[in-house]
């Protein structure tokens, strides 16, 4: 039989015992090659935190857990579910996004023009926020209509990476500018009435 399965089972059963060491040594021994699989599909950072919710998920189900294949299978499928799960969140939310940048900037170009001029500043302010990658990704989809894989060419980085900037640039700009979230939703709601 295999060392690792072996060993993996008896870290298994220990950790249904409650077992606090042998959970250890299952992090230590998983943590660093599942960041690194699951960093294949998203951030670091993200890689990060799914990882950490596999981990914490084992040890809270461990007492129900019974495994059907290896613990080092079931543990990387979990992951890799768990980034594709973050991959189609982060794409239903780029949409939503997108819709209500277009309906913000249909806003700002249907009023005055003094309003519009104050809203774009505000909007260059909080662009001028953000670090240099998110701004340019930003910028050149939103303004400059390039799609995410022209973006990724010009930079040297694959289309995910530019993805990644852009969902980060508007998290930012949502924080930025919510102040003035309400009067974007009740100007585009007012001028759609008309």
């Amino acid at each position: 039989m295999d060392n690792t399965l072996t060993e993996d089972n008896q870290l298994l059963l220990s950790i249904q015992s409650s077992d606090r060491n042998a959970y250890s040594r299952l992090f230590k021994k998983y943590y660093p090659v599942l960041c690194a699989y699951c960093n294949k599909f998203v951030s670091i950072e993200d890689s990060e935190e799914i990882v950490q919710d596999v981990m914490f998920w084992i040890w809270e189900s461990r007492k129900k857990l019974t495994l059907e294949k290896s613990l080092s299978s079931y543990l990387f499928s979990m992951v890799r579910n768990k980034a594709f799960n973050k991959l189609t969140y982060w794409e239903s939310r780029g949409k939503a996004d997108t819709l209500f940048f277009e309906e913000m900037q249909d806003t700002i170009q249907q009023f005055d023009y003094y309003h519009s001029k104050e809203l774009l500043e505000i909007l260059k302010k909080a662009l001028d926020k953000m670090p240099q990658s998110y701004r340019e990704a930003f910028i050149k989809h939103r303004f400059g209509e390039l799609s995410y894989k022209e973006i990724a060419k010009e930079n040297g980085v694959s289309p995910k990476t530019i993805d990644y900037r852009i969902q980060q640039a508007l998290k930012i700009l949502r924080v930025e500018l919510k102040d003035y979230l309400p009067l974007f939703y009740f100007l585009s709601t007012w001028h759609n009435g008309l």
